[in-house]
């Protein structure tokens, strides 16, 4: 399991640092056409890199159920709203509301498919929540509730449903393989509504600089393939509620790629604001029970043959 957790902790900094890199994108190209390509760009990545490890495989006719609707919501739903939005509020906002991703994911685990997180994981969720707000307050507080901070509030809840498809659907269909379905049919559906809400967007390509499509690239590759795949992989493997929790760490690697790539200043509340996020990752993932249970049979050899 700690390999699991360790590659969670490597898809937050992607994702974290994917929120500036689309940032800069959308100054150039339309929130819609611009994701429809980066997507569908990360959609054929996956499948290259799926099909070096010969996972590659047509899906049954009942894991389309699985498919479709994890595709409508994980890959179109999120990312339309999301890039929509980040161009209609501001990073502070956006970063917040992102961080009620693992308190979403534990109300709608318990009530849509009856997991019911722990005691210890609801109080990782609250130190998490509690953690992400102290950083992104740190900026300046919200400002005015914004259509762009609703789309934002959307992108999220519909990623969170997805990955209760996502869960349902690794018991007959790789994870990783789910994800690369999803993301190309989902680029191709976004580049279609791109055509009918963005019309002649596709122009804004030609004028783009150099560092646009370095940007680009890393986004699609790192902070929509490989990590999309990695995630719902884990999600797999150690379900829904504990994935989500690492999500707490996105806002705060956004903002240390903003400290570092635009020059914005960090405080004391970031520091404050990384012990609780770090501690709510530790109880809300299982990660302390774990580390709890491992000292109590080193203690207790009795214990720890029983287990064994």
């Amino acid at each position: 399991m700690w390999k699991i957790y360790l590659m969670l902790t490597l898809v937050m900094f992607m994702w974290g640092l994917n929120l500036p890199m689309l940032k800069y994108l959308l100054e150039f190209v339309g929130p819609v056409t611009m994701t429809s390509l980066r997507i569908f760009t990360a959609g054929v990545a996956v499948f290259i890199i799926l099909s070096t490890m010969k996972l590659i495989r047509l899906p049954r006719r009942t894991e389309w159920i699985y498919i479709i609707p994890g595709m409508l919501l994980n890959v179109v739903g999120h990312h339309f709203f999301l890039n929509k939005g980040l161009t209609m509020t501001s990073g502070t906002n956006a970063a917040l509301i992102l961080g009620t991703g693992p308190f979403l994911t534990a109300v709608f685990s318990s009530l849509l498919i009856r997991v019911f997180p722990s005691r210890l994981q609801w109080l990782g969720v609250l130190l998490g929540l509690i953690g992400v707000s102290s950083v992104v307050l740190a900026g300046g507080g919200l400002s005015d509730i914004s259509q762009g901070d609703a789309f934002i509030f959307m992108s999220i809840a519909v990623q969170v449903l997805s990955f209760l498809i996502v869960a349902r659907a690794a018991k007959t269909l790789d994870p990783r393989l789910l994800t690369a379905y999803m993301l190309l049919i989902g680029g191709s559906t976004l580049f279609v509504i791109g055509l009918i809400t963005e019309p002649g967007e596709l122009a804004a390509f030609g004028q783009v600089p150099p560092t646009f499509w370095l940007i680009f690239g890393l986004s699609a590759l790192f902070g929509t393939a490989i990590s999309h795949m990695l995630y719902n992989y884990s999600v797999g493997q150690a379900g829904p509620t504990k994935a989500a929790i690492f999500m707490n760490l996105n806002t705060l690697v956004a903002l240390l790629g903003s400290a570092l790539f635009l020059g914005e200043a960090l405080s004391i509340r970031h520091l404050l604001g990384l012990i609780l996020i770090v501690t709510g990752v530790l109880f809300g993932s299982g990660a302390a029970e774990d580390l709890w249970r491992n000292w109590r049979a080193k203690g207790n050899p009795g214990e720890r043959a029983a287990r064994e």
